[in-house]
């Protein structure tokens, strides 16, 4: 993960309390992340969540995270977009 990247999860992680780590597919989210992106704006706010790369084990793009105030939202934007990949 690059030096950027760190601080983008670290200020992040401060500002949001609950995290979920989701594992990218090989060809990427495509489409879907403008999707989520406007649906977290509507059901969250702007300033209501955030997200930053979470790469495991040395590859910095096999995942993503989604930060959130509450683990009500973070129930809600699972129960949506996670299939279980």
């Amino acid at each position: 993960m690059t030096r950027v990247s760190r601080q983008a999860q670290r200020a992040a992680e401060r500002q949001f309390p609950v995290r979920v780590r989701i594992a990218l597919p090989p060809d990427g989210l495509g489409r879907q992340l403008r999707v989520m992106h406007a649906w977290l704006d509507e059901t969250c706010g702007p300033a209501g969540w955030a997200s930053a790369p979470s790469g495991t084990g040395g590859i910095a793009n096999d995942a993503i995270a989604f930060y959130f105030e509450s683990a009500a939202l973070a129930y809600v934007f699972v129960a949506r977009f996670c299939c279980g990949y």
